[in-house]
């Protein structure tokens, strides 16, 4: 992994514009190497476009993207990926009907004289799964986990090429307690192993708020800082267009929305 302190992406002035309609407007953004960072906004604000960015899947229409301090030019996401950068998208890209290793081994070159190796396979399977604290057996078909279990694998196959940073999208969009609680677990595991984090997301009571830094974008970056610093009346209301109240439990910002606590997946 990569030394801690410095920028493992960023992002100057970028905008974006499909059509008349503009998703980006001269936005800044970075996220510190080995460090978690959370996107959130209004559908719309530009979250998940600035992700896909990043990811290679989007094109900025102006505006310049860095990677650990060279400007590099994305264009496509076998681009990324060779940069260090993965996307972990909400709707995830796993084949239910293969094998975890399959699914972590899927659309790579790991054969030699037409043979696959699949002992090689299984025990590289093990070890990263060992890595994120799971017990899963490597024949087991992926539509008989659970979808927190997916998620593991997902992110498992980012592992195995490498990644240094990790982009995901929602990864507690329609999940329980239970997964929610495993997604924090794992995201601190990670980061203390020194993989850069960025996600987006809506669950500001559920995710957001147990997390050190949040960017709160709308079009472009207007608020940057800890939960406290970012979950406040005033941002939220800029962000959402409507009045929020922030109150304390258990010493972290609580947002409340119209006299509703604001659950996880409520605002999209």
């Amino acid at each position: 992994m990569t030394k801690k302190g410095t920028i493992a992406i960023e992002a100057r002035g970028v905008s974006k514009n499909y059509g008349t309609t503009q998703a980006l407007k001269s936005a800044n953004f970075q996220a510190e190497s080995g460090k978690v960072t959370v996107l959130f906004g209004e559908n719309g604000a530009g979250k998940s476009t600035m992700m896909k960015i990043l990811a290679g899947i989007e094109q900025p229409t102006s505006g310049e993207v860095y990677v650990f301090g060279e400007k590099v030019s994305i264009n496509s996401p076998v681009e990324a990926q060779a940069l260090g950068i993965t996307i972990i998208h909400q709707e995830l890209s796993l084949c239910p009907n293969l094998s975890v290793r399959d699914n972590i081994f899927m659309g790579r070159k790991n054969s030699k004289r037409g043979f696959i190796n699949y002992a090689h396979e299984e025990e590289v399977t093990r070890q990263v799964l060992k890595q994120l604290e799971e017990i899963i057996d490597p024949k087991t078909k992926v539509e008989n986990l659970r979808l927190g279990l997916q998620q593991i694998v997902e992110i498992a196959r980012a592992l195995t090429i490498n990644s240094k940073v990790l982009i995901m999208d929602e990864p507690t969009s329609g999940v329980d307690v239970r997964t929610r609680h495993e997604v924090l677990h794992l995201l601190a595991d990670l980061h203390a192993e020194g993989l850069t984090i960025l996600l987006t997301t809506h669950d500001l009571n559920g995710l957001a708020a147990h997390l050190p830094r949040l960017v709160c974008l709308n079009k472009r970056v207007i608020a940057d800082g800890n939960p406290r610093e970012v979950l406040t009346p005033s941002v939220l209301e800029a962000t959402y267009g409507a009045p929020m109240e922030v109150l304390e439990h258990g010493g972290m910002p609580l947002v409340v929305d119209h006299g509703r606590v604001q659950m996880r997946g409520e605002g999209k």
